[in-house]
């Protein structure tokens, strides 16, 4: 199995604490900013950042829907880590500044993808369309922070 990894960054015109607190806060502006690949939204616990138990379903592809339970941490500042506890999948948010009063997001996922030709198209695929995915999100993202 290799790994396949799928990246999409954008800066965003607030400041880097804002942003995060955005990204972090689970019960309000999160369910506001996922695109329709994303249903069944549900906090289970916490709802701010570290220690945040979050459900979703990804339907990545008409086909391809992906049930997720995901830990969150913060292991660094300006961190979010999302630990799919249903499969391999890692999901990591950095904010860092980007200049004045801007900030660089970069959210990155990886997992372990299939073998075989399956894993052929997998890792030639998905990752694109999961950026896709993810920069809608941060066009969201931005929409709710730069006002």
């Amino acid at each position: 199995m290799a790994q396949v990894e799928a990246t999409t960054e954008r800066i965003i015109t607030a400041q880097p604490e804002d942003v995060f607190d955005a990204l972090a806060d689970y019960e309000g502006t999160r369910p506001k900013i996922l695109s329709e690949h994303f249903s069944e939204f549900e906090v289970r616990e916490g709802g701010d950042g570290e220690g945040t138990l979050v459900h979703w379903k990804l339907q990545a592809t008409s086909k391809r829907i992906r049930d997720c339970l995901l830990e969150v941490t913060e292991p660094t500042d300006g961190q979010l880590v999302e630990k799919d506890r249903n499969s391999s999948m890692v999901t990591t948010w950095t904010v860092t500044p980007a200049g004045e009063g801007k900030a660089r997001v970069v959210v990155s996922t990886v997992w372990n993808g299939a073998g075989g030709i399956g894993g052929f198209f997998e890792k030639t695929f998905a990752p694109k369309g999961l950026g896709r995915i993810y920069d809608e999100v941060l066009g969201k993202l931005a929409a709710q922070v730069e006002k």
